[in-house]
C-alpha cells in the first residue's frame, strides 16, 4: 500500500524542481553562449590568418621549400600555434614547429585534404583545458590549385576564462540552490500548516464538535474557505439546534397523547363493572387523543416534505374559489363556536402555486383565527391586488399575542400559551407550515396587532401569476 505523500512535501518536491531546472538552464546555456561566441571568434581570426598566408603564397606557380620560406620570411607573428604549407600532394613544405616538425612528411589532416580538394576548412573544440582550432585554404595560381596552408592554434585562455565562467555560476547556483530549498520549506510549512489547520477543523465538525471554528488569518483564498467554512459550521450547527430541539418537540407533543391514551385504555381494563356512560367518555377521549395524533403526524410530514424541497410544480391558481371552498368547511366549526366568517377576494388575485398550498395557508391561518377569536368573535379574510402580488388579510378579533413572542410565533411547535393551544387541539405547527409554504413560493407572511381592539392581523403576500389563466 502506497503511504500518502503530504501537501508539503509536494509543494517542496515541485519547488525544488523547478529551481533545479532553472539552475541547470542557468549553468549551461551561459556556457554554450560563450562557446559559441568563442568558435566564431576563432573561425574569424584563423581563417582570416590563413588567408593571409594564402595571399602571400598566390603568385607562386609552384611550392617549394625554398620559395615558401622565402615567401613568408617577413610573416609577422600571427599568434597562430602552427603554420603549415603544402604542395598538391600534400607533403609539407612549411612548418613554423622548431622542434618535431613534419617538414618533408605527407600530411592526412582532414583540413588538408578538404583545402586541396578547393575548399576552406574550419574546425574548433574545447576540451575543458583550451580550445583547439584548425583552419585550412587551398592556394591557387590561375585557378589551379597548387598546394594548401593549414593553421593550428591551442588557446588556454579564452579556456581558462570559460572555466571561471563556469565556477563562479556553479557557486551563485548552490548559493541560490541552498536558498531556495530552505525558503521552500519553510513557507511550505507555513502554506500547509494552514491548510492542516483548517483540515483539522473539518475533522472535528465532522464528528459532532458544530462549535468548532477554523482559525486562519490572511485575505488570501485560504482564509476565504475557512470563513466560508465557519459561515457553513453556523448554519450547521443552527439546523442542528434546530433539529434536535424539533426532535425534542416532536416526541413531547406525541408523547402527551399516547400517554393520555394508555391512561383511558388502563382505566378501562383496570375498572371493573364500569358502566358504559363512563366507557363511552373514555372512549371518545382517547378517539380524540388519535385525532391529535393524526394531525400531528400529517403536520410533520408535510414539514417534512418542505423541507425535502419535494413541492409539487406551481402554475396560476386563482385564490377566490380556493378561499370559498375553505369557508365552507370551517363554517361548521366556526358556527359551533358562535365565530362569524366572513370574507371578499379580488378576481384577479391570481398566484403562481398549487391548490394545496393556497388550501393549507387559508385554512391554517382561518382556523387559528377561529381558534383563539373565542365566542362571538370573528375571523375575517381579505384578498386583494398590490402590484405585481396578490395580498392575503386574515382578521381576528381574539386574544392577540404579546409582542415579546411576535417574532417566534412561525418556529415550529412555538405555542403563547401551551395549555389553551392544547386545549383547543392546536398542534403547534400550522403556522410553521403556512410559514414554510408561503416561502417555498417566493412569497412573505408577517403579523401584526389590529389597529382596533384585540386581536391580530397576518397579512400574506404571493407573486401574481404573469399572463396565466388559473387552472
Amino acid at each position: 500500500m502506497f503511504r500518502r505523500i503530504s501537501l508539503q512535501f509536494k509543494f517542496g518536491l515541485s519547488y525544488i524542481i523547478i529551481i533545479v531546472a532553472v539552475l541547470a538552464l542557468m549553468n549551461t546555456y551561459p556556457l554554450l553562449v560563450s562557446q559559441n561566441l568563442v568558435f566564431r571568434s576563432k573561425e574569424t581570426s584563423l581563417s582570416s590568418s590563413v588567408k593571409v598566408i594564402e595571399s602571400s603564397l598566390s603568385g607562386l606557380a609552384e611550392l617549394t621549400e625554398d620559395n615558401v620560406a622565402q615567401a613568408l620570411s617577413d610573416l609577422r607573428d600571427t599568434g597562430v600555434s602552427r603554420i603549415l604549407v603544402t604542395d598538391r600532394s600534400g607533403r609539407v613544405l612549411y612548418d613554423t614547429r622548431e622542434t618535431g616538425g613534419a617538414r618533408g612528411l605527407v600530411v592526412f589532416y582532414t583540413e588538408v585534404a578538404q583545402a586541396l580538394a578547393g575548399n576552406d576548412a574550419f574546425y574548433c573544440r574545447y576540451d575543458s583545458e583550451a580550445f583547439l582550432s584548425r583552419a585550412a585554404a587551398p592556394v591557387v595560381y590561375r585557378n589551379q590549385i597548387v598546394g594548401a596552408v593549414y593553421a593550428y592554434e591551442y588557446d588556454a585562455e579564452q579556456a581558462a576564462l570559460l572555466r571561471n565562467l563556469q565556477k563562479n555560476l556553479t557557486a551563485i547556483s548552490a548559493m541560490i540552490g541552498a536558498l531556495v530549498l530552505l525558503s521552500s520549506m519553510v513557507f511550505s510549512r507555513l502554506f500547509t500548516r494552514r491548510i492542516s489547520d483548517l483540515l483539522q477543523a473539518i475533522r472535528s465538525v465532522r464528528e459532532g464538535a458544530y462549535s468548532h471554528r477554523a482559525i486562519v488569518r490572511g485575505n488570501d483564498e485560504i482564509a476565504q474557505i475557512a470563513a466560508e467554512f465557519n459561515s457553513l459550521t453556523d448554519r450547521l450547527q443552527t439546523t442542528e439546534n434546530a433539529r434536535r430541539r424539533f426532535v425534542s418537540d416532536a416526541s413531547h407533543e406525541l408523547k402527551t397523547p399516547l400517554a393520555g391514551i394508555r391512561l383511558l385504555t388502563d382505566s378501562i381494563l383496570q375498572t371493573e363493572n364500569m358502566d358504559s356512560t363512563t366507557v363511552r367518555e373514555f372512549v371518545s377521549d382517547i378517539g380524540q387523543e388519535a385525532e391529535r395524533l393524526s394531525r400531528i403526524s400529517e403536520d410533520l410530514l408535510r414539514l417534512t416534505r418542505l423541507d425535502s424541497g419535494s413541492v409539487d410544480e406551481a402554475r396560476p391558481v386563482a385564490v377566490g374559489p380556493v378561499l370559498e371552498r375553505v369557508i365552507r368547511m370551517l363554517g361548521v366549526v366556526a358556527r359551533e363556536k358562535e365565530v362569524s366568517l366572513s370574507w371578499e377576494a379580488d378576481d384577479g388575485a391570481v398566484v403562481m402555486a398549487t391548490e394545496d398550498d393556497i388550501h393549507q395557508i387559508l385554512y391554517n391561518l382561518i382556523e387559528n383565527g377561529i381558534k383563539y377569536s373565542g365566542q362571538k368573535g370573528f375571523v375575517h379574510t381579505a384578498v386583494h391586488v398590490e402590484g405585481q402580488a396578490a395580498v392575503i388579510d386574515v382578521e381576528d378579533n381574539g386574544i392577540g399575542i404579546p409582542d415579546e413572542d411576535m417574532g417566534q410565533i412561525f418556529e415550529r411547535f412555538y405555542r403563547v400559551d401551551k395549555d389553551r393551544s392544547r386545549r383547543v387541539g392546536g398542534t403547534g405547527l400550522g403556522l410553521a407550515i403556512v410559514h414554510d409554504t408561503v416561502v417555498r413560493r417566493d412569497g412573505t407572511i408577517s403579523v401584526r396587532h389590529r389597529s382596533a381592539g384585540n386581536g391580530t392581523v397576518f397579512t400574506v403576500r404571493l407573486p401574481l401569476a404573469e399572463g396565466g389563466e388559473p387552472s
